[in-house]
């Protein structure tokens, strides 16, 4: 059918954070997160309470989101790797429909612009080579800007250039950038333009990442000072110096002595990480007032997620390297579907179902009536449209500091660790001990709840054999006008330009 006799598909727009704790949400109650444009997406969809990424690593977690696979079936298991070319992606099987399909902000891709299904990739990298590739720092720099405050805490070579005064504070301070070239404002600013090319016959995809709120925790002026650090309540979870089975990661991105992360500096962190969160909910509504006044609010498939959270003082940490506690494998999930289709009705739902980001590929084709993903393996993801759609256990992994495991009922967590020196097997029932302080995997009374939980975790994924992490730097990339020829002198000479500028900027032999 063509024309008037073609049905319409709904518009989709997936917006992801990096880094955003599954609570710090107004609609998660909150005791002091503002996110009033959140809190109304939330109120016209579902919030799903309970959900989980497959893997609390950028990458890993990205992959997973758009082909419905967990890292040991894609093999992305670090940031540094590319997505198999065999394996099919949601934005490919929308493009194959006519889709036009397109991405804005932090992709954390290898090699930066690779082609999983985006016809249009304006991209703003924070980690990694990508930093050197992407749109905003070339914008950057031709506006004679460096994003020093960043470069410092991200880049390993200048970090050891950060003052005394990064240590202290745990890498939270004022943005260096004025707020119109934070990179918040110019995903939303970009993510906008995309969204001014949608019309009301539906068949565009929008995927627009924020960098924020990870770390540094630097939002520009004035949202810096949007909250009082001397008001604000450590969140449940924080301990006043890191328990015994956690101290093998006390030394992280920073130390996390008792005496370094006092209560006063962890509410300064705070106060700059809500800062981030409030900034970014400001865009966001942007983009969704605009589909409002354009009339294409109501008909649009909308997601919030994120790729995985941050301790945020849970046990005495912060970021994201260590045990999968709940605060840093959980995520937020806002879901508002498209009013004429399936789950149309589901509004200011709040869902206790257990899900995983691997629900989303399933749950954005379901909407927009496509073809399920070509992929080799089965897809285990559900379709959130369903209110059936859940689970008994949800899953996740990590192969960082060697193969983790992680099941998870609504009362009980296991988490299995190949490496006992730095994180010895742990069992924990979650409704008498939420905050995950008391191991049980020996204790009495625990052997059923260990023994359901192994048997869980082995039909899923424990013994089967993984994929190995997959790694071409030469994939093929879209192919756009703004993608950067892949010559290693260009790079090294981008890369040396803001090195210079962070050493004048720090004053720095």
């Amino acid at each position: 059918m063509t024309g008037a006799d073609a049905p319409k598909r709904p518009n989709v727009l997936l917006v992801q954070a990096d880094q955003f704790r599954w609570d710090c949400l107004g609609a998660a109650g909150h005791p002091d997160v503002r996110t009033p444009h959140l809190d109304r997406l939330a109120a016209d969809g579902v919030r799903f309470a309970e959900a989980f990424c497959p893997l609390p690593i950028c990458t890993p977690s990205r992959y997973s989101l758009l082909t419905g696979l967990y890292p040991h079936q894609h093999g992305g298991w670090t940031n540094h790797s590319t997505l198999p070319p065999a394996l099919d992606t949601f934005p490919r099987a929308l493009r194959r429909a006519g889709y036009r399909t397109a991405a804005v902000g932090k992709m954390h891709f290898t090699p930066t612009y690779l082609d999983v299904g985006y016809d249009r990739m304006a991209l703003a990298e924070q980690h990694g080579p990508g930093r050197y590739d992407d749109d905003y720092h070339r914008e950057l720099r031709e506006a004679g800007l460096a994003p020093v405050v960043d470069l410092v805490d991200q880049e390993a070579h200048l970090r050891p250039l950060a003052p005394a005064s990064y240590w202290r504070s745990f890498g939270t301070g004022r943005s260096d950038l004025p707020e119109e070239w934070h990179s918040t404002t110019w995903i939303g600013e970009r993510a906008l333009a995309e969204l001014e090319g949608w019309t009301a016959e539906g068949g565009g995809l929008l995927h627009v990442s924020f960098v924020k709120p990870h770390h540094p925790f630097d939002p520009p002026a004035p949202w810096d000072e949007l909250y009082d650090p001397a008001a604000l309540a450590p969140p449940p979870g924080w301990t006043e110096r890191v328990p015994a089975a956690d101290l093998p990661h006390r030394q992280g991105y920073f130390d996390y002595a008792d005496e370094a992360l006092t209560e006063p500096v962890l509410r300064r962190v705070m106060a700059h990480y809500y800062a981030s969160i409030t900034q970014l909910d400001h865009q966001i509504g942007r983009l969704l007032d605009h589909l409002r006044d354009a009339g294409l609010y109501d008909d649009s498939l909308i997601i919030f997620t994120s790729d995985h959270g941050e301790y945020l003082g849970f046990h005495h940490l912060l970021l994201k390297n260590g045990p999968m506690y709940d605060p840093l494998v959980k995520v937020p999930l806002l879901v508002k579907f498209p009013a004429s289709g399936a789950g149309g009705e589901r509004r200011g739902e709040r869902s206790e179902a257990l899900v995983s980001l691997v629900d989303l590929a399933p749950t954005i084709l379901a909407a927009c009536a496509t073809a399920e993903l070509t992929t080799p393996p089965p897809t285990p993801g559900l379709n959130l449209a369903d209110p059936g759609a859940d689970r008994a256990c949800v899953f996740a992994e990590n192969r960082t500091f060697g193969p983790v495991a992680m099941a998870r009922t609504r009362t009980h967590k296991l988490l299995l660790s190949g490496d006992h020196d730095r994180a010895p097997d742990a069992l924990f029932d979650l409704a008498a001990d939420p905050h995950e302080l008391h191991n049980l995997i020996d204790g009495p009374g625990s052997a059923r709840s260990l023994s359901e939980l192994r048997a869980a975790l082995t039909r899923w994924a424990l013994f089967e054999a993984p994929v190995p992490t997959y790694l071409d730097e030469d994939a093929a990339q879209i192919g756009a006008p703004n993608v950067p020829p892949p010559d290693a002198a260009r790079r090294a000479e981008h890369r040396a330009h803001f090195e210079a500028r962070v050493r004048r900027a720090l004053d720095s032999p």
